[in-house]
């Protein structure tokens, strides 16, 4: 997928007179991209176009005006756009009382090992940021990849996560695998 460039980018001034009809664009995009695994734990797959609203969002909430500010952004969500041939989501764990969710993160200890990408029964394996995780603490967010090389939108496919503390699987929806196929195009 193409990287995200600097003129990508709308400055929060300019982004301000857009943004309530850019907001909707980018929820109807998301919308079948946004994946249910389980009670707790939700992907939402990422493109150019999540992640230039996710740029634009942060630049316009901490008020980031310069070149140098928006490009630092730029750089780091970059990172999560997927290379040819794979796929990217983040990863959340939607649990908004602290206590539980400190338990919950400690129980999903592992996790990365145990995300997939099921298509027509074959199991691709997520790729998670090493960088984000350590062995002790499991964060809340999470980027991830699943390594494809393409996908037919009328194949069988759901996510599933395996781990012992946490077992679910989650059908895709017709417009959930046309969503995601068309980013391997």
């Amino acid at each position: 997928m193409k990287r995200l460039a600097l003129t990508d980018i709308r400055p929060p001034r300019v982004y301000a007179l857009v943004r309530e009809e850019f907001r909707r664009q980018i929820i109807e995009i998301k919308r079948p991209r946004r994946i249910s695994v389980g009670p707790v734990v939700t992907l939402v797959f990422e493109n150019r176009a999540t992640m230039i609203f996710q740029i634009e969002e942060m630049a316009r909430a901490e008020n980031l005006d310069t070149r140098e500010k928006i490009q630092a952004e730029i750089d780091i969500y970059n990172k999560v756009l997927p290379d040819n041939g794979e796929l990217a989501a983040t990863l959340l764990v939607e649990i908004t009382d602290m206590a539980a969710l400190e338990s919950t993160l400690q129980s999903l200890l592992g996790l990365q090992n145990h995300v997939w990408l099921v298509v027509e029964g074959r199991r691709v394996q997520a790729r998670f940021d090493p960088e984000q995780f350590r062995a002790d603490k499991f964060a809340a967010v999470q980027y991830l990849r699943f390594p494809v090389e393409r996908l037919d939108a009328n194949a069988i496919m759901s996510l599933q996560i395996d781990h012992p503390n946490y077992l679910h699987s989650t059908p895709l929806g017709v417009e959930t695998r046309q969503s995601i196929a068309r980013d391997l195009q």
